[in-house]
């Protein structure tokens, strides 16, 4: 039997508009509600939780193909985008 992998996407967004760490949580509210219930996905803000002018979220998955975790993140990265209104400054993906 063949391991699992793991894939980590790791998003760096720019926040504007949020005066406080309270605004930044509702526009990021749709993280948790939506990819969080994912079976298949875990998600969590690592990063920025204390600045309201950036955020910092991995999400997780895990199988047994490499090239479908690539594809998997690819497409939680695009849902994200079309969702989340701010702008992703960086993506990192490391599949292991």
């Amino acid at each position: 039997m063949e391991h699992p992998h793991l894939g980590v996407m790791t998003l760096h967004f720019q926040v504007y508009g949020c005066e406080t760490v309270r605004d930044k949580k509702r526009v990021f509210s749709a993280m948790r509600r939506i990819w969080g219930r994912e079976p298949d996905l875990a998600v969590a803000e690592i990063a920025d939780q204390d600045d309201p002018g950036l955020a910092t979220w991995s999400v997780v998955t895990t199988g047994p193909d490499p090239r479908l975790l690539q594809y998997r993140l690819q497409e939680v990265e695009k849902a994200i985008l079309a969702r989340i209104d701010a702008p992703i400054l960086d993506t990192q993906v490391e599949i292991d």
